[in-house]
């Protein structure tokens, strides 16, 4: 399906790698125009002058800062409207997880946690929200599985995942009828922490498919393997398209059958 993003604008964060990258490029190639962000710079500027060469510099915008800082998501928002004049998707893109038991997570990396989830969300949408109720645009939230199905390796990521969730089924009622605010919720993809741990694996003689594959039995993922950047980013721009006007509040399940929750 041809999703209709020509002449649309979109706001990625996290842009520049894994799942925000893999985004950003679907929603340029159905035909709209997006800014992104990400903190690192080096690979920030690769990355968009990829894109620059293969869609053209007249239709993205990039800046590297943490979506932390209130100060840096404001003039990101001032610079998106004087270059694009409207938003009409935003795509908030959070952080990895943190792995860690109740036992050996410390009050500061609980604080940490809250504030990386809840906050790369708060602020990217108090920053962007004249423009999406301008709009009636829509907002795309990247969370995961763990906010319905927790792991006990992962309490504290999955804590706060949970919060999150439930903050955007919150702005679903107070933003609509303005603006839509729907979720992936995704398993193993990979991409992102999973290639690092393939880096880092004990045994080096095993490949990429072998440990993938092992990876997706142990997990018990009834697809056999573990997803794609690529169809992840699918169903962002699914939700965050005119095809998705009525749904709202919603969240969609992108983890190869892995959920067990109703």
């Amino acid at each position: 399906m041809s999703l209709p993003y020509d002449k649309q604008v979109a706001v990625v964060t996290g842009g520049s790698s894994g799942i925000g990258l893999a985004t950003v490029r679907l929603l340029l190639e159905q035909g709209g125009s997006v800014a992104f962000c990400a903190r690192g710079e080096s690979r920030l500027n690769d990355v968009a002058a990829v894109l620059a060469r293969d869609f053209g510099a007249s239709r993205i915008l990039w800046k590297a800062f943490s979506v932390l800082e209130p100060e840096a998501v404001n003039a990101f928002a001032a610079e998106v409207e004087a270059r694009f004049g409207k938003v009409d998707l935003l795509v908030n893109n959070a952080g990895q997880g943190r792995v860690s038991t109740f036992a050996n997570t410390s009050d500061d990396d609980w604080r940490a946690e809250y504030e990386l989830k809840l906050f790369s969300q708060i602020r990217p949408i108090r920053a962007f929200q004249p423009m999406l109720v301008a709009s009636k645009g829509a907002i795309v939230a990247v969370n995961s599985l763990l906010a319905y199905q927790p792991e006990k390796h992962m309490v504290c990521t999955a804590s706060a995942r949970a919060g999150v969730q439930n903050l955007l089924k919150s702005l679903s009622i107070e933003l609509a009828p303005a603006v839509r605010v729907n979720s992936v919720l995704l398993g193993l993809i990979g991409s992102g922490q999973w290639t690092r741990r393939f880096a880092e694996r004990p045994d080096q003689s095993v490949s990429r498919e072998e440990w993938y594959a092992n990876l997706a039995r142990d997990k018990g993922i009834p697809l056999g393997r573990l997803g794609d950047a690529a169809e992840a980013a699918a169903a962002i721009a699914f939700l965050g398209s005119r095809a998705a006007s009525y749904i709202t509040g919603a969240q969609l399940d992108v983890s190869g059958g892995l959920s067990r929750h109703i």
